[in-house]
C-alpha cells in the first residue's frame, strides 16, 4: 500500500514531489490480485465474532480473531514463494507427533498459525477490511484518462522496483510504471530485484533495497 500510495502523491501533486520509490506496487490492483484479497475479506467477515463489525463491545473482548487470524495466514502465501516454503520447510513436522494421523502437524501449518495468532495481538478486523478494500480499489488510472496519462503527469525523480518471485504484485505492474515515467533512475525498466523471498523481499532484502534508495536520493 506504501507504493500505492506514493503513486497516487506523484500524479495528484506533481510540484509537491521530488524523489519517488515505488516498491513492488501495481499501477492498478489486478482482478487476480483482488481474488487473492477477497478471500481474506470473506475469511473475517464469516467469523461469527464479526457480528458485522460491532464487535468492540463483545464480553470476552475477543473479536473475530480466528478470521482475521485466517486472513493473515492467506496473506502469508502471497506475500513469499513455493521454493522458499518447500526449501525451508519440506515436509517436516512440527513435532515427533505424526501429522498424518498421529495428531501432529507440518512445521509449514505451525508457521502460518504463528504469524496469523501474532497478528491478531496488534490489528484491528474491521482497519484489516478497510485497508484491503482500499488496496482494492486502487487504479492511478481511474478519471485521469487511464494509467499512462496518469504516468505522464509525474515529475518526481523515480525508482521503480520489483522482485522476479513476486506472486502478489509480479512484475508486469512494476515494467508498466517504469515504462510510463520520464524521469526514473532505471529508465524505461524497473530494477529487478533477485530474490527467493517473494513479495516479502523488498523488506528482506534490506542492503539490495536500500542501495537503490539511495541513488534514488542522490539523483
Amino acid at each position: 500500500m506504501g507504493g500505492m500510495h506514493a503513486l497516487e502523491w506523484a500524479v495528484s501533486f506533481p510540484g509537491a514531489v521530488q524523489r519517488m520509490a515505488v516498491l513492488a506496487a501495481p499501477p492498478a490492483t489486478t482482478a487476480d490480485q483482488i481474488a487473492l484479497n477477497s478471500v481474506q475479506l470473506d475469511a473475517v467477515r464469516s467469523d461469527p465474532a464479526f457480528d458485522g463489525g460491532a464487535y468492540y463491545d463483545a464480553p470476552d473482548g475477543e473479536g473475530p480473531n480466528r478470521g482475521l487470524a485466517l486472513a493473515r495466514r492467506m496473506a502469508m502465501l502471497n506475500y513469499r514463494t513455493p521454493n522458499e516454503l518447500n526449501q525451508r520447510f519440506e515436509r517436516s513436522w512440527q513435532s515427533g507427533l505424526d501429522p498424518l494421523g498421529g495428531g501432529g502437524r507440518f512445521a509449514v501449518e505451525s508457521y502460518l498459525d504463528f504469524h496469523g495468532n501474532r497478528f491478531t495481538r496488534r490489528f484491528d478486523a474491521n482497519s484489516y477490511l478497510t485497508l484491503t478494500e482500499s488496496m482494492n480499489s486502487h487504479d492511478i488510472g481511474r478519471g485521469r484518462g487511464g494509467v499512462p496519462a496518469a504516468l505522464a503527469r509525474i515529475e518526481a525523480h523515480s525508482l521503480v522496483l520489483g522482485i522476479d518471485s513476486d506472486r502478489y504484485f509480479p512484475l508486469a505492474g512494476q515494467r508498466e510504471i517504469a515504462a510510463g515515467l520520464g524521469r526514473s533512475i532505471h529508465g524505461r525498466d524497473p530494477v529487478v530485484l533477485r530474490s527467493d523471498y517473494g513479495h516479502d523481499a523488498f523488506l528482506i532484502e534490506d542492503q539490495a533495497v536500500g542501495g537503490w534508495i539511495s541513488r534514488l536520493l542522490a539523483a
